[in-house]
């Protein structure tokens, strides 16, 4: 008996370090902005690096490509939890395709900018760069934000406060709780995470045209999660949904396709 009794509080001690651990250190979890993919893809269009200023410590390495503000909308790309805005290029290399203007932003704590990821962080960053588009004499009704992955949680957030042109989400979950759940069967995730980005109880207050994209074989981000906000979207929706996509989308034809007959509806 004494046995199991030592057995079951070393059991106890271990689960609770591992608690104080993952409270702590979960932010290092989430976001990784050393984890680098897609390195080899050749830059195809013309673009110029700019800093958007946040405040008098945080700035935002930027790319831009501006083919023209008063002619043709302008996509704001929320990049997700991993990787630097070099990611990003087999993406804007199609994109570039399109009759749009593209800012890729970055976050703090990313690129090389200073400051640290955390939710609230985020929304104030991608708050930054719609202000920045508003000073260059952008409106809103000619912006259309792109959510990837976590980003889509910030793409809902800012969606939700002003109306756009359009919001375009890829691969997106319905909340980081319900994914942690996912890798964190075993923690009380519900009230230990700080970051939450409750994109579920958000996206039925959205009023601007909503686009969908996520493919069946994502194996980071449940498909049933997209299908979930699709359904739960306001209406004008649209959905991209793939049999075989995994969680970074092929930026196809047909995908693109879809992209550019969104963006010339409104």
């Amino acid at each position: 008996m004494k046995y199991l009794y030592l057995t079951l509080s070393s059991v106890i001690i271990a689960y609770l370090v591992l608690l104080i651990f993952i409270y702590f250190y979960q932010r290092n979890l989430l976001y990784l902005p050393s984890e680098n993919n897609y390195q080899n893809d050749k830059i195809q269009f013309s673009y110029e690096e700019i800093f958007i200023k946040v405040d008098d410590k945080i700035t935002l390495k930027s790319w831009l490509i501006n083919k023209d503000f008063k002619e043709f909308k302008t996509l704001v790309l929320f990049h997700g939890n991993a990787g630097d805005l070099s990611n990003r290029i087999y993406k804007l290399n199609e994109l570039n395709k399109l009759d749009i203007n593209i800012l890729l932003i970055s976050w703090r704590g990313f690129s090389g900018n200073k400051g640290s990821p955390t939710e609230k962080n985020l929304y104030e960053d991608a708050e930054a760069a719609i202000k920045w588009l508003n000073e260059k004499k952008v409106e809103n009704n000619q912006i259309i934000l792109y959510g990837e992955s976590l980003g889509s949680g910030v793409a809902v957030e800012i969606g939700k406060k002003n109306n756009f042109n359009g919001i375009i989400l890829e691969s997106p979950f319905t909340s980081v709780e319900n994914s942690a759940k996912i890798y964190y069967p075993y923690l009380p995730v519900k009230f230990i995470l700080k970051d939450r980005y409750d994109s579920i109880n958000k996206i039925d207050k959205i009023r601007t045209p909503i686009l969908i994209m996520h493919g069946k074989k994502d194996d980071i981000i449940p498909f049933s999660m997209g299908k979930e906000l699709f359904e739960k979207a306001n209406n004008p929706k649209y959905s991209y949904f793939t049999l075989d996509d995994v969680h970074m989308m092929e930026f196809n034809d047909q995908l693109l396709k879809n992209i550019k007959n969104f963006i010339e509806k409104y």
